[in-house]
């Protein structure tokens, strides 16, 4: 009785010794590129209404996103963006659209109010390749359209763009300013597309 004793106590004593681990909270990492430059002159006066972004699997997590194969990709969890990354485009887009001026407004799909053109994007790549030299991958499509009653085809143009920015080490930070980087390029390009399409836009319903 003795013996157990001493050892249930002497088995206390050690775990009470044990230190105590603080958890582990992850890095928060914000991609949010911005605007810069005049504005174009007002194309048209329609508003247009920016559409939820989709960003596809394994990207649409908060984890960033490595590839270490051509089949291996990564999910780091010790490094996260600040909100899943269908929402960080999706703000960064609207707000760079609406700086640009090509329209009278860009609205959130959440907005109350009726626009007769709406874009859509689909982010088929958001990571870091590591396979040869590390690069910030990013790949969007956007979809513009306009309601017109299924009279015809509402979609007025589909446009596609792909970046890979060179990155100066394999940090997260380094991938993360990569990615911010590739998206204010490609979101560049497409305001100029989109400045066309302004120009010469459908009649839409009930116009």
């Amino acid at each position: 009785m003795i013996k157990l004793f001493t050892l249930i106590l002497a088995t206390t004593l050690t775990a009470c010794s044990l230190p105590t681990r603080a958890p582990v909270t992850p890095t928060t990492w914000m991609v949010a590129p911005e605007r810069t430059g005049a504005a174009f002159k007002p194309r048209t006066e329609f508003w247009l209404k920016v559409g939820a972004v989709n960003v596809v699997s394994p990207f649409d997590g908060k984890s960033l996103v490595y590839r270490l194969g051509d089949q291996r990709y990564e999910k780091d969890f010790y490094n996260v963006y600040a909100s899943i990354p269908a929402e960080m485009i999706g703000n960064a887009q609207r707000e760079w659209i609406n700086k640009a001026n090509i329209f009278s407004a860009a609205l959130n799909q959440s907005n109350s109010f009726f626009p007769f053109f709406t874009l859509q994007a689909n982010v088929s790549e958001f990571y870091g390749d590591y396979r040869v030299k590390p690069e910030a991958v990013v790949t969007v499509e956007f979809y513009l359209s306009v309601a017109n009653a299924g009279k015809a085809n509402a979609l007025i143009g589909s446009n596609r763009y792909t970046k890979r920015i060179a990155l100066k080490d394999n940090t997260p930070q380094a991938l993360v300013l990569g990615q911010q980087q590739a998206l204010a390029e490609i979101f560049k390009l497409y305001e100029e597309q989109l400045y066309q399409y302004a120009g010469n836009l459908p009649k839409p319903l009930g116009q």
